[in-house]
């Protein structure tokens, strides 16, 4: 199973927590869980960022329901569910 895969079945599931970092960060960019859904569920793993003690963080980008572009950081925990850690607009330079 490819890790987008794992990913999408937490969110369908609804198997994952929101940290208040990214509470915070949706707030400020106009985002709401509708949004990161759709972005997770229609969207690709751009990175596999490995280097955190934490565990692996996984940065997942697709378009908010209003076509924003936005990436949503996550991490798997051993057992229960996934964290999404933050939530940003993408921003094209």
């Amino acid at each position: 199973m490819a890790i987008i895969d794992g990913i999408r079945e937490k969110i369908r599931s609804r198997d994952y927590y929101v940290s208040s970092h990214a509470e915070d960060e949706m707030a400020e960019g106009g985002f709401e869980r509708k949004d990161v859904e759709n972005a997770v569920l229609t969207g690709t793993v751009e990175k596999k960022l490995t280097r955190d003690p934490r565990g692996t963080r996984y940065q997942v980008e697709g378009p908010a329901c209003d076509g924003r572009l936005m990436n949503v950081l996550c991490r798997f925990k051993e057992t229960g569910p996934l964290i999404i850690i933050t939530v940003y607009e993408k921003r094209l330079q």
